[in-house]
């Protein structure tokens, strides 16, 4: 196989080989494919397209061109979440406990942040004491013993995918499905799990603008999954706002539990418990969504799901009394509220500007050498649509330093209008896809 003859394949429209797919993957992890002949394939990837079994066929060799983790060990059906990534979305910290009280394993490997917030590993090391590195076997033995672990993904797991995302970050490639959809289900299929639910996001704070671009993703990451032989669904959620109040680290933390407590409601619990049903079901624990649902939220109203938290922080050597106690967690030296300047009703224009201000003020990394402070963040009060009195606060902003927080502030100011006339809702999911095909709902 030359490189030259795959790259003219691409780029003229033709179907490639599972061969010419490997070979390529392959020689470019190994070396000897250069970057710009892998940025010539790239872009003929971008304009030209992959068929499903193409893409499929890159999928498995970027998941197979370094680690593949085995499971097995692990009893019952592991069910693996994924999130295509928003604002002030923490619905991994909320499920994970929360399946795992459900008799559903959790053997979950997250990343760190790039971007406007943390990843899920960053916001669990804001808990004092809390170790996000396990080896294999200590990850496991946590598994079979409360059911629950979160690990940081190991540096040999699909580097394929990290020397391609870094070469499409510079080349004008990044929103191409193919190239997505293979990024995110290698990752999740190299992770070892058996099943695997996905939260496509689709608005102003999501990579996918609008729901018809998220069904398309949705559609070809369930495609792949089924085809890798992992039971695959879909949800597809909107993104126009951000998903909980809490935009950081320490302070999502402090939302999570109160998920989990019973004392936050919305989206975020909605989400959760949709997202929760869909993981009961592929695990097998559950036949209905409703008997599902039921039973997540009966664990939510015992307690189950908050002493399964718990009971993770400290077996992962955090301190567990911080599910009690906030003050335990990381505070910012200083605080300001931004007020709404006149009478009337919230139209939030960009919920990504919310997480870049969210990052400007140290909550997310802008570079991979960028240093998270877990203790700020902003918190976000009101809705897109919800009436507004002059000087209602509309958000609480949690910094350390004076000039990154003006320049947060200005952002968020950019990003909320208050405006005279009535601003419509989303509805907080578009649909869902599976391997009977896409269902699409919108809910008042």
């Amino acid at each position: 196989m030359r490189a030259i003859d795959v790259i003219l394949q691409k780029r003229n429209g033709w179907a490639l080989s599972p061969e010419d797919i490997r070979g390529l993957i392959t020689g470019y992890v190994e070396g000897s494919i250069p970057d710009y002949q892998m940025s010539a394939f790239l872009m003929a990837v971008y304009f030209q397209g992959m068929s499903i079994h193409e893409t499929t066929e890159l999928t498995m060799a970027m998941a197979e061109s370094g680690e593949m983790v085995d499971l097995s060990d692990i009893p019952g059906i592991k069910v693996d979440k994924h999130s295509t990534g928003g604002v002030a979305d923490i619905t991994t910290l909320i499920l994970a406990p929360l399946v795992a009280a459900a008799g559903v394993p959790v053997a979950k490997m997250s990343g760190r942040g790039l971007g406007h917030t943390g990843g899920t590993i960053d916001k669990l090391e804001s808990i004092p004491g809390l170790l996000t590195e396990l080896d294999r076997e200590r990850f496991i033995r946590q598994v079979r013993e409360i059911g629950l672990a979160v690990t940081s993904q190991s540096e040999n797991l699909v580097p394929a995918d990290k020397k391609l995302y870094a070469l499409r970050d510079v080349t004008g490639t990044i929103d191409s499905i193919p190239l997505i959809a293979s990024s995110v289900m290698s990752k999740k299929i190299a992770s070892g799990t058996d099943a695997i639910v996905l939260d496509v996001k689709a608005g102003s704070g999501a990579f996918m603008k609008t729901p018809e671009s998220a069904f398309r993703l949705a559609e070809v990451m369930v495609s792949i999954g089924l085809l890798a032989g992992r039971e695959t669904v879909a949800i597809v959620s909107d993104m126009n706002d951000p998903l909980g109040s809490a935009i950081g680290n320490a302070i999502e933390v402090e939302e999570a539990i109160g998920v989990l407590r019973g004392t936050i409601g919305g989206p975020l619990l909605e989400l959760s418990l949709v997202l929760g049903t869909h993981m009961l079901l592929v695990s097998g624990k559950s036949e209905t969504l409703d008997d599902a649902r039921a039973r997540l939220v009966g664990l939510i109203n015992s307690g189950e799901a908050l002493r399964k938290f718990e009971q993770m922080i400290n077996a992962q050597g955090g301190d567990p009394a911080i599910v009690r106690d906030f003050t335990l967690l990381p505070k910012a030296a200083n605080q300001d509220v931004l007020q709404s300047p006149r009478d009337g009703y919230l139209s939030i224009v960009d919920s990504q500007q919310l997480g870049r201000a969210a990052m400007i003020l140290g909550a997310g990394r802008e570079t991979k050498d960028s240093r998270i402070d877990p203790a700020v963040g902003i918190r976000i009060l009101a809705k897109t649509g919800d009436s507004i009195i002059k000087g209602q606060v509309l958000a609480i902003f949690y910094y350390s330093h004076e000039s990154d927080y003006l320049l947060a502030r200005r952002v968020v100011e950019d990003a909320m209008n208050v405006v005279s006339e009535p601003v419509s809702k989303h509805p907080l999911i578009y649909g869902v896809v599976d391997r009977n095909g896409t269902h699409i709902r919108s809910l008042d």
